[in-house]
């Protein structure tokens, strides 16, 4: 089972989502990068559930502890050792679902590959496991700022209502990271109203990296693009990537979206940053498909371990739109694909007059 992401700036997860905690093994991080646990904490507060009605009201206060690597708000350059422990797990919300399957959840397909029952929460698969992404994220953040590299993720989309503006303070202030203070209210009320009906709502998420350098990623098997859209989906719940104008660069013409270059750089984005499986210096725009939480209250008809029809309704705490907490975690990880890059980068070059 795969728990470590990277080559040369390494993040290796572990924990359940009802064991005693998760946490991170971040290995690579040069010394001297300035991180400490208020910077940490600051980021995994961003997707720690309980924080508004649009969320899980699972009540974790999801509190770091540095273990190792870290000293008085400096990297030591040896692995950084993260904790976050459990408070508010609930298992005994599963004990009637043990042996059932819930649709849309990882459940059936662990089962045939590892032969285990359906662990309290999803065990290993919950999307409580990208808390220790978010933890190494904010280490990679901090390494990748030294280089003038910010990341940012929002929710341009919920159901059929799309924003239209980008105020990146907003975004950060808002329950479902919205960025458009006018369509913030109608995406509140389509969420309380599907949470209400006990269902869910899916949506998009656009991440934003801006001072990348040109020169970043290789232009066969290791794109940046290739590798960034495996990191995007390997986060639970997102089902689709693409860059730039994406899927619309399908229903136009070459003629429109190459983007021409001029003395002062290129004049478009249509590419999202990357040329050739290399950025190319402008920002690098993503947008991640979000499916709608599979965990609803109303019932779904399964079948259990023995391969049994029966009909399930889940219970426990579950976000009725996950936009708003996987944003985070696709920061993290594009901050871990571009601070792997960057290493790379240095190493590749390390020597060249």
């Amino acid at each position: 089972m795969g728990s470590t992401f990277g080559r040369f700036f390494r993040a290796t997860t572990f924990g359940e989502s009802h064991g005693p905690g998760l946490g991170v093994v971040v290995d690579g991080v040069p010394a001297g990068v300035a991180v400490d646990a208020a910077r940490i904490q600051r980021e995994l507060d961003k997707r720690r559930p309980g924080k508004s009605r649009f969320v899980s009201q699972r009540q974790e206060p999801d509190e770091v502890e540095v273990l190792s690597g870290i000293v008085d708000g400096w990297t030591l350059g040896s692995p950084i050792g993260l904790l976050i422990r459990n408070r508010d797990a609930r298992s005994e919300d599963y004990d009637k679902t043990r042996e059932l399957f819930r649709p849309g959840h990882a459940d059936y397909t662990y089962f045939k590959k590892y032969g285990l029952p359906p662990q309290p929460g999803g065990g290993r698969a919950s999307g409580r496991e990208t808390v220790g992404r978010v933890a190494a994220g904010a280490v990679a953040k901090a390494f990748l700022e030294l280089h003038g590299i910010r990341i940012f993720a929002y929710t341009v989309s919920i159901g059929s209502l799309v924003t239209r503006r980008l105020d990146l303070e907003f975004a950060e202030r808002h329950p479902l990271r919205c960025p458009d203070p006018v369509m913030a209210p109608d995406m509140e009320e389509l969420v309380s109203r599907v949470s209400a009906a006990g269902d869910s709502i899916g949506g998009v998420i656009e991440v934003e990296a801006t001072g990348v350098p040109p020169g970043l990623g290789d232009p066969v098997f290791h794109k940046l693009d290739a590798v960034l859209a495996g990191a995007m989906v390997s986060i639970g719940a997102v089902k689709g990537v693409e860059f730039g104008s994406g899927f619309q660069l399908a229903e136009t013409y070459g003629s429109a979206v190459n983007d021409p270059i001029g003395p002062d750089g290129f004049e478009t984005n249509f590419s999202g940053g990357i040329l050739g499986g290399i950025s190319n210096g402008e920002p690098i725009v993503m947008r991640l498909a979000v499916k709608p939480t599979p965990s609803i209250s109303k019932p779904q008809s399964t079948i259990d371990i023995h391969g049994r029809k029966q009909t399930i309704r889940v219970k426990g705490r579950h976000d009725p739109c996950l936009c708003p907490r996987i944003a985070p975690v696709a920061e993290a990880m594009a901050a871990l694909v571009l601070a792997d890059a960057m290493l790379e980068q240095t190493a590749a070059t390390r020597g060249t007059p």
